[in-house]
């Protein structure tokens, strides 16, 4: 396989992740600078590939010229550079090397850290018969589906070998406990939607157990 990125690849790879980023960040989704996006460019095999993500400890409600840079399927910068990815970039690496996805969008919100905790020892987010399931190109009336979540351990390499268990063929996305939501698709518009419908259900999921009490 070549897996030289061309130069056009990585330029179209940054300026979608610029795009997703400002889009997000006017939701307040990336407080003190949390979470990450990543988009995968050039070829593609399990044991080898490219991914364009964020730079860490960068205010992603600004934009600059350093923002992304490439990384290889072990996360370590695939050019020479001064900028380190973002801390959780295993994470990624695995989600990638599992699926075969197309982008990757991770961030925080109240919602999501609220139902991550609330459903902890359920070790999944139930969703039952919600209209936006079908965000998930899942049809089939009244369908439910199960969000994993993993523990969030301050070593990010004892996530990262937990993520390929967890993964559901129809389900988008895992949570890490009172951190955030994982989202992912096969290019950057169905991540975004994805990440979209998530965020939507764990608001929902959390205001019904409210009215539960």
């Amino acid at each position: 396989m070549n897996n030289a990125v061309r130069l056009e690849e990585k330029q179209q790879a940054f300026a979608e992740l610029r795009e997703v980023k400002t889009t997000l960040a006017a939701k307040g989704w990336f407080p003190a600078t949390s979470g990450n996006l990543s988009i995968r460019v050039g070829d593609f095999t399990p044991e080898q590939f490219t991914f364009a993500i964020t730079a860490s400890g960068k205010d992603k409600s600004v934009n600059t010229p350093s923002d992304f840079l490439l990384v290889d399927g072990h996360g370590q910068p695939a050019e020479k550079t001064d900028l380190k990815p973002s801390a959780e970039t295993l994470i990624h690496c695995e989600i990638y090397r599992a699926t075969g996805c197309g982008a990757i969008f991770h961030v925080h919100t109240v919602f999501n850290n609220l139902v991550s905790e609330l459903f902890w020892d359920r070790k999944s987010i139930p969703v039952d018969g919600v209209e936006l399931i079908k965000g998930f190109n899942i049809w089939e009336e009244e369908a439910t589906i199960e969000v994993p979540i993993l523990p969030n351990y301050a070593d990010i390499s004892r996530i990262a070998v937990l993520v390929k268990d967890v993964i559901l063929p129809r389900v988008p996305g895992i949570m890490l406990r009172k951190h955030g939501i994982y989202a992912w698709g096969a290019n950057a518009f169905e991540a975004k939607r994805h990440l979209e419908a998530f965020e939507f259900l764990f608001e929902y999921v959390y205001r019904l157990e409210l009215l539960k009490k």
